[in-house]
């Protein structure tokens, strides 16, 4: 019988493949610390979302002309509310989006006209395209009871708010946030009104389901 001659790999090739085993192996690893980080930002912006800075979509016309229907906002968890500012709240299974007019020990008027009072004094709302008495059904005036707060939609003359007993005043464990910014659509993105300054918007003597 003869014997054949094996040829042994050269040197060069030997460390060639060493180089490739050891890429594989330091591309696997990259990969998957990759993957890791990843899945760890995602998990931290969606903590983010629904703990600090819950996004939501607006449905409905009652915060027109501040919000329409479609715009994508981001509300902010937690502080004080004052009046002008919009808030997010949760109300039978859906979240409703209105605006602060009172909290807990003011008094609330509106005339036939849709003029606003809040402790006697008539609010500056630049805000609004029209005013009306709108839905209303609670009696004249009304103190907000305590742990409270009394929201009305911009769009009055649809929106069902605190001035019908169908919703009523907003309980504070019922607030979802309170609107800051508008992201979409992109040509309108930014701050959303902030609330009012009282001592400087009240004249005389001296916030649908969306």
């Amino acid at each position: 019988m003869s014997r054949q001659s094996v040829a042994l790999p050269s040197v060069g090739s030997i460390e060639e493949e060493l180089r490739r085993v050891r890429y594989q192996k330091n591309f696997g690893q990259e990969l998957r610390n990759t993957i890791f980080l990843l899945v760890v930002v995602a998990a931290a912006a969606v903590l983010v979302a629904v703990l600090l800075l819950p996004i939501l979509r607006i449905y409905g016309s009652s915060m027109n002309d501040t919000l329409q229907e479609g715009d994508i906002v981001v509300s902010v968890k937690g502080g004080r509310f004052q009046t002008g500012d919009i808030i997010a709240f949760y109300y039978n299974n859906k979240i409703l989006v209105k605006r602060v007019i009172g909290v807990s020990g003011d008094w609330i008027d509106i005339d036939e006209n849709g003029e606003v009072y809040v402790n006697q004094r008539r609010i500056d709302e630049p805000y609004l395209m029209d005013k009306a008495l709108g839905d209303c059904n609670i009696e004249l005036p009304y103190q907000v009871p305590e742990s409270r707060i009394f929201v009305m939609g911009d769009n009055r003359s649809v929106s069902v708010d605190s001035r019908n007993t169908a919703v009523g005043c907003v309980a504070e464990e019922q607030i979802v946030g309170k609107i800051v910014y508008r992201v979409w659509p992109l040509e309108q993105f930014g701050v959303i009104g902030e609330g009012l300054d009282v001592g400087q918007t009240f004249f005389s003597f001296g916030i649908s389901e969306s």
